[in-house]
């Protein structure tokens, strides 16, 4: 990890790093349970250490609060990829991925087309058959 071109303070391994961790996520005054990207762009603007990025990607993966609020598979994204070359030995040309947003687990599957009834085959037989339904899919709607 690079540090930032100003200067700023480096944290030593202890108790002041679980208080930075608390204080940029846990409270009001700082967006209060602000998601992995925004905590670390936060906390970085203000203090260095070697393992901050793993720090405070743990330290929210155990937010009792967050998993709560912000349960996985609430808000999925679909998109088709391709035509890719060469097509494969099957025919596939195309390959559908479905990412959680929050947790960022993938699913993929090479196919034939990208048509609107291939992506809902996909959802019923790959996704909804094996997860359960995601409460929100969202879509580039073929763009």
């Amino acid at each position: 990890m690079r540090r930032s071109k100003t200067s700023v303070p480096y944290v030593p391994q202890g108790d002041l790093r679980r208080i930075i961790l608390q204080i940029y996520h846990d409270t009001a005054a700082n967006g209060a349970h602000f998601g992995r990207d925004k905590t670390i762009h936060k906390i970085k603007q203000r203090y260095f250490w070697s393992s901050m990025y793993k720090d405070i990607n743990n330290y929210i993966k155990s937010c009792i609060l967050c998993a709560q609020f912000n349960p996985l598979w609430q808000l999925v994204s679909m998109d088709f990829h391709g035509p890719i070359t060469p097509t494969t030995q099957r025919g596939n040309k195309y390959i559908i991925s479905l990412t959680d947003v929050l947790s960022k687990f993938v699913v993929t599957k090479a196919l034939r087309d990208n048509t609107a009834q291939t992506a809902v085959r996909f959802l019923k037989e790959d996704i909804i058959s094996k997860f359960g339904t995601p409460r929100c899919i969202l879509t580039d709607n073929g763009t």
